[in-house]
């Protein structure tokens, strides 16, 4: 059931991304530094979209990088305590009466 609403929702956006693209068919004049050229304006838009998404995950990298790395210091601390604790328990005890 979980795939079909996720399908469903896929389906219906790229019917609403492929509506705009024909409502937004119009030529524009993209101006930039090493010339000009007549774009549709929804290949710009979508153009736009994809650049910032992946800026977007370019400026996230170092904070998952940095994530990932403390996750495995943590696993690596918790891996060498319960190591310990296993060998404090196998260690037999001392009576002091």
């Amino acid at each position: 059931m979980k795939r079909f609403v996720i399908l469903f929702v896929i389906l219906v956006a790229v019917f609403l991304g492929l509506g705009f693209a024909v409502l937004n068919a119009g030529l524009v004049t993209l101006n930039y530094y090493f010339g000009r050229g007549e774009y549709p304006l929804s290949l710009i838009l979508v153009a736009t979209l994809a650049l910032g998404c992946f800026m977007g995950m370019l400026a996230g990298l170092g904070m998952y990088l940095g994530a990932r790395r403390e996750l495995a210091r943590l696993r690596k601390e918790v891996k060498l305590k319960e190591k310990e604790v296993l060998n404090l328990r196998t260690l037999p005890l001392k009576d002091t009466h």
